[in-house]
């Protein structure tokens, strides 16, 4: 267990209510949490060995492995995928680095790329049409290999608006296959439109 794990339990421990749960976060009370009713916060579990990672042998990594048929965009440092189903959102898409780096080894020259990229990800999902925002995230516990998510989230439903974009994404209904693909079609060509070469 490490010090700082250990600490961060050890202070939830004492905060925690009589049977064991911390209290609800004042997010609960924000007009774009997703949830509402007889909310309990999970006990926290006690820190542990941090799990495996998929991917953290290149040779075993899906990431490096794929073809770039696989992607939507391509160029010669990057791959823009998307996941194998549409989901609620409008468009959600994962860029990768071809080479296999997580976010802390990325080499200079292409964390300079991660920033011109974002930006022109960000203007090639809001051209899809009636995008308000793009949301950008990096988590990073489920693949070694570093894959930073874009979430287009539609004008007009405020209520999708922050950080649980990602969550309303997983909650509504999926769109229609054809709307979906025409939607990853036409940020793959906005994007190809800068350079890179779009697979779709």
């Amino acid at each position: 267990m490490s010090e700082r794990a250990r600490r961060v339990y050890e202070r939830a421990t004492a905060a925690a209510q009589a049977d064991g749960r911390l209290a609800l976060p004042g997010v609960a009370e924000w007009e774009t949490f997703p949830f509402e009713g007889d909310l309990v916060v999970r006990r926290l579990e006690p820190p542990a060995a941090e799990p495996a990672r998929h991917g953290e042998d290149p040779q075993q990594c899906r990431a490096c492995t794929a073809p770039d048929e696989d992607f939507l965009w391509v160029d010669e440092a990057w791959r823009l995928g998307a996941l194998e189903r549409p989901s609620g959102l409008p468009v959600v898409v994962m860029l990768y680095p071809r080479d296999h780096h997580d976010l802390g080894d990325l080499p200079d020259d292409l964390a300079a790329d991660l920033g011109r990229l974002t930006v022109r990800i960000d203007r090639a999902i809001r051209a899809a049409g009636d995008i308000a925002r793009v949301h950008v995230g990096r988590w990073g516990d489920g693949g070694a290999h570093l894959h930073v998510w874009f979430f287009g989230r539609p004008a007009g439903l405020g209520q999708l608006r922050g950080s649980f974009a990602a969550i309303w994404d997983d909650i509504l209904p999926p769109a229609p296959d054809d709307e979906w693909r025409a939607d990853l079609v036409a940020v793959a060509h906005q994007l190809a439109q800068g350079g890179g070469k779009a697979m779709v």
